[in-house]
């Protein structure tokens, strides 16, 4: 399969809707080349000093969207744009889902769902599971077609069929490790702090059995039954303040079963989710 061509590019805000207490941001996409759904863009507002790693949402019309949660000064600097001003694109970056699945299902937390829309699109609107905290966040579930949605405290692990098929899930990283333990071989969208996108400044690095990956180059997106579980990342997060709609932030340590989505885990400067 063709790698998808990375490219820097001043683009244009084509526009912007809340959903939820979420951002749908447009940008036009111009030379840029959307990828593979799990793969992330480097998001730069005006004035910021480092950009913020955000997975395609959505892909229509020359437009590239993005879904992201205004929490801390960088993501909602992004969320602030207006239509017609300029932000820099770096991407597509990465490695994301793979789509050669029979039977997929789509898991998703919070802003986790972020990658789903797309991919949901390229996988022909495949079943999917979506936790939320709250009703509020839940607005977002209309995004992703065919999608069963649970609010805290259900979790998303009990709604699992006894036969769950192709996994492809990515949330916060309790959620991901209850999924793994109930299909091994899940393709999972980590998250760890990210401050380049392209492995020069080893912020994502993890241990994975025993040696240290960076989630931005051989990740984010790993399959379950072939990685080690990976530890919490060597740096902090840029902004520990902020979440992003991609992997991203330390999280606390997963419980042994299923967990409720938490809204609450990822900090901004990370990819993907």
């Amino acid at each position: 399969m063709r790698r998808p061509l990375v490219r820097r590019e001043l683009a244009r805000v084509a526009g912007a809707e809340l959903v939820g207490p979420y951002t749908l941001l447009r940008v036009d996409a111009g030379g840029l080349d959307v990828g593979m759904p799990g793969q992330f863009f480097m998001l730069e507002a005006p004035g910021r000093l480092l950009p913020r790693p955000m997975s395609v949402c959505l892909s229509s019309a020359g437009e590239l969207g993005f879904l992201i949660d205004p929490i801390g000064p960088g993501t909602r600097a992004l969320c602030s744009l207006q239509g017609g001003e300029r932000l820099h694109v770096l991407g597509p970056l990465g490695n994301g889902f793979e789509l050669d699945v029979e039977r997929p299902l789509l898991v998703g937390g919070g802003i986790g769902i972020a990658p789903l829309p797309f991919l949901s699109e390229r996988l022909g609107r495949p079943p999917a599971i979506l936790g939320f905290r709250t009703d509020w966040h839940a607005e977002a579930a209309a995004l992703v077609p065919h999608a069963e949605v649970c609010i805290e405290p259900t979790f998303v692990t009990e709604l699992l069929p006894d036969e769950p098929g192709d996994v492809l899930a990515c949330g916060p990283e309790p959620m991901l490790a209850a999924l793994r333990a109930n299909v091994p071989d899940a393709q999972l969208a980590w998250e760890a702090p990210m401050a380049c996108g392209y492995g020069a400044c080893y912020g994502c690095a993890v241990e994975i059995d025993g040696e240290l990956k960076r989630l931005c180059v051989e990740g984010p997106v790993l399959h379950g039954g072939t990685h080690g579980f990976p530890m919490s990342p060597l740096l902090p997060a840029p902004d520990t303040n902020d979440r992003t709609g991609a992997p991203t932030g330390q999280s606390p340590a997963p419980p042994p079963s299923g967990v409720a989505v938490s809204d609450g885990q990822s900090k901004d400067g990370a990819p993907c989710c």
